[in-house]
Protein backbone atom coordinates (compact mmCIF):
# COMPACT_ATOMS: atom_id res chain seq x y z
CA UNK A 1 0.00 0.00 0.00
CA UNK A 2 2.83 2.40 0.77
CA UNK A 3 4.23 1.84 -2.71
CA UNK A 4 0.94 2.84 -4.34
CA UNK A 5 0.69 6.03 -2.29
CA UNK A 6 4.31 6.86 -2.97
CA UNK A 7 3.80 6.37 -6.71
CA UNK A 8 0.67 8.50 -6.58
CA UNK A 9 2.52 11.30 -4.78
CA UNK A 10 5.40 11.12 -7.28
CA UNK A 11 2.87 11.37 -10.12
CA UNK A 12 1.38 14.46 -8.49
CA UNK A 13 4.86 15.94 -8.05
CA UNK A 14 5.66 15.38 -11.72
CA UNK A 15 2.65 17.41 -12.82
CA UNK A 16 2.82 19.98 -10.02
CA UNK A 17 3.64 22.83 -12.40
CA UNK A 18 0.63 21.97 -14.55
CA UNK A 19 -1.60 21.73 -11.48
CA UNK A 20 -0.31 25.13 -10.35
CA UNK A 21 -1.23 26.61 -13.73
CA UNK A 22 -4.65 24.95 -13.57
CA UNK A 23 -5.35 26.36 -10.10
CA UNK A 24 -4.17 29.80 -11.24
CA UNK A 25 -6.52 29.64 -14.21
CA UNK A 26 -9.29 28.64 -11.82
CA UNK A 27 -8.70 31.87 -9.87
CA UNK A 28 -8.53 33.87 -13.12
CA UNK A 29 -11.88 32.36 -14.10
CA UNK A 30 -13.22 33.12 -10.62
CA UNK A 31 -12.19 36.76 -10.97
CA UNK A 32 -13.68 37.10 -14.44
CA UNK A 33 -16.92 35.44 -13.36
CA UNK A 34 -17.25 37.71 -10.31
CA UNK A 35 -16.33 40.75 -12.42
CA UNK A 36 -19.11 40.01 -14.88
CA UNK A 37 -21.59 39.16 -12.11
CA UNK A 38 -20.84 42.36 -10.17
CA UNK A 39 -21.62 44.74 -13.01
CA UNK A 40 -24.24 47.26 -11.86
CA UNK A 41 -24.24 45.88 -8.32
CA UNK A 42 -23.21 47.94 -5.31
CA UNK A 43 -21.28 45.08 -3.65
CA UNK A 44 -18.14 44.02 -5.48
CA UNK A 45 -16.32 42.51 -2.50
CA UNK A 46 -16.13 39.02 -4.05
CA UNK A 47 -14.63 40.55 -7.20
CA UNK A 48 -11.98 42.32 -5.13
CA UNK A 49 -11.14 39.16 -3.18
CA UNK A 50 -11.01 37.16 -6.42
CA UNK A 51 -8.62 39.75 -7.84
CA UNK A 52 -6.34 39.46 -4.80
CA UNK A 53 -6.27 35.67 -5.15
CA UNK A 54 -5.70 35.83 -8.91
CA UNK A 55 -2.74 38.18 -8.50
CA UNK A 56 -1.26 36.10 -5.68
CA UNK A 57 -1.50 32.81 -7.53
CA UNK A 58 -0.30 34.34 -10.81
CA UNK A 59 2.77 35.82 -9.13
CA UNK A 60 3.51 32.52 -7.39
CA UNK A 61 3.91 30.90 -10.81
CA UNK A 62 7.19 32.78 -11.16
CA UNK A 63 8.77 30.89 -8.27
CA UNK A 64 11.43 28.49 -9.49
CA UNK A 65 10.05 25.02 -8.75
CA UNK A 66 13.54 23.63 -8.30
CA UNK A 67 14.82 26.06 -5.69
CA UNK A 68 15.62 24.52 -2.31
CA UNK A 69 13.49 27.12 -0.55
CA UNK A 70 10.35 26.47 -2.63
CA UNK A 71 8.07 25.66 0.31
CA UNK A 72 9.35 28.63 2.31
CA UNK A 73 8.62 30.95 -0.62
CA UNK A 74 5.13 29.48 -1.04
CA UNK A 75 4.59 29.94 2.70
CA UNK A 76 5.62 33.60 2.38
CA UNK A 77 3.22 34.09 -0.55
CA UNK A 78 0.33 32.75 1.51
CA UNK A 79 1.21 34.87 4.55
CA UNK A 80 1.46 38.01 2.39
CA UNK A 81 -1.86 37.14 0.73
CA UNK A 82 -3.50 36.72 4.15
CA UNK A 83 -2.11 40.12 5.17
CA UNK A 84 -3.41 41.74 1.98
CA UNK A 85 -6.86 40.23 2.56
CA UNK A 86 -6.93 41.60 6.11
CA UNK A 87 -5.80 45.02 4.85
CA UNK A 88 -8.55 44.83 2.23
CA UNK A 89 -11.02 44.02 5.01
CA UNK A 90 -9.92 47.01 7.08
CA UNK A 91 -9.83 49.50 4.21
CA UNK A 92 -12.38 48.45 1.59
CA UNK A 93 -14.42 45.52 2.86
CA UNK A 94 -17.79 47.01 3.69
CA UNK A 95 -19.52 43.68 3.26
CA UNK A 96 -17.74 40.53 4.34
CA UNK A 97 -18.56 37.79 1.85
CA UNK A 98 -18.57 34.14 2.83
CA UNK A 99 -15.47 33.67 0.69
CA UNK A 100 -13.46 35.89 3.05
CA UNK A 101 -13.57 33.26 5.80
CA UNK A 102 -12.80 30.43 3.39
CA UNK A 103 -9.82 32.32 1.97
CA UNK A 104 -8.38 33.00 5.41
CA UNK A 105 -8.85 29.41 6.61
CA UNK A 106 -7.69 27.92 3.29
CA UNK A 107 -4.58 30.08 3.07
CA UNK A 108 -3.74 29.29 6.71
CA UNK A 109 -4.03 25.55 5.98
CA UNK A 110 -1.87 25.89 2.87
CA UNK A 111 0.70 28.03 4.70
CA UNK A 112 0.88 25.48 7.52
CA UNK A 113 1.42 22.65 5.06
CA UNK A 114 4.10 24.62 3.19
CA UNK A 115 5.94 25.29 6.43
CA UNK A 116 5.61 21.65 7.49
CA UNK A 117 7.07 20.51 4.16
CA UNK A 118 9.91 23.03 4.45
CA UNK A 119 10.77 21.83 7.94
CA UNK A 120 10.50 18.19 6.91
CA UNK A 121 12.64 18.41 3.77
CA UNK A 122 15.06 21.30 4.36
CA UNK A 123 15.47 21.37 8.14
CA UNK A 124 15.09 17.67 8.97
CA UNK A 125 16.55 16.50 5.62
CA UNK A 126 13.85 13.87 5.24
CA UNK A 127 13.60 12.55 1.70
CA UNK A 128 11.55 9.44 2.41
CA UNK A 129 7.86 9.39 1.63
CA UNK A 130 5.46 9.49 4.56
CA UNK A 131 1.86 10.55 5.28
CA UNK A 132 2.67 14.30 5.53
CA UNK A 133 3.67 14.36 1.89
CA UNK A 134 0.39 12.78 0.80
CA UNK A 135 -1.58 15.11 3.08
CA UNK A 136 0.23 18.05 1.49
CA UNK A 137 -0.29 16.74 -2.05
CA UNK A 138 -4.03 16.35 -1.80
CA UNK A 139 -4.93 19.01 0.76
CA UNK A 140 -3.46 21.95 -1.13
CA UNK A 141 -5.38 20.99 -4.27
CA UNK A 142 -8.65 20.45 -2.41
CA UNK A 143 -8.30 23.65 -0.38
CA UNK A 144 -7.50 25.73 -3.47
CA UNK A 145 -10.48 24.28 -5.33
CA UNK A 146 -12.83 24.94 -2.38
CA UNK A 147 -11.60 28.55 -2.06
CA UNK A 148 -12.30 29.22 -5.74
CA UNK A 149 -15.64 27.42 -5.63
CA UNK A 150 -16.86 29.43 -2.63
CA UNK A 151 -15.81 32.68 -4.33
CA UNK A 152 -17.98 31.68 -7.30
CA UNK A 153 -21.08 30.30 -5.59
CA UNK A 154 -20.90 32.38 -2.37
CA UNK A 155 -22.31 29.54 -0.25
CA UNK A 156 -21.10 28.25 3.10
CA UNK A 157 -20.54 24.71 1.78
CA UNK A 158 -18.51 23.46 4.75
CA UNK A 159 -20.30 25.42 7.45
CA UNK A 160 -17.32 27.60 8.43
CA UNK A 161 -19.39 30.75 8.79
CA UNK A 162 -22.05 28.88 10.75
CA UNK A 163 -19.31 27.49 13.01
CA UNK A 164 -17.86 30.97 13.49
CA UNK A 165 -21.28 32.35 14.39
CA UNK A 166 -21.91 29.54 16.88
CA UNK A 167 -18.49 30.01 18.48
CA UNK A 168 -18.91 33.78 18.79
CA UNK A 169 -22.45 33.46 20.18
CA UNK A 170 -21.25 31.03 22.86
CA UNK A 171 -18.48 33.38 23.90
CA UNK A 172 -20.84 36.34 24.18
CA UNK A 173 -23.38 34.30 26.14
CA UNK A 174 -20.69 33.04 28.50
CA UNK A 175 -19.54 36.61 29.23
CA UNK A 176 -23.04 37.80 30.20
Amino acid sequence: MGSFLEDLFCSLAEISELLGILITWLFVFTFLYNLSAAINKPDNSRTQLSFIMMVSYTLSLYIDMYTPLLYLQLFAFDVVTIAVIFIWRLCLGKVIPIGFYYLIVGLCINASLFMAMHIDIIVNLNYEFWWLWMLYGFSTLIVDFIMALVLIINKDILGLVKLKNVMLNRKTQAVM
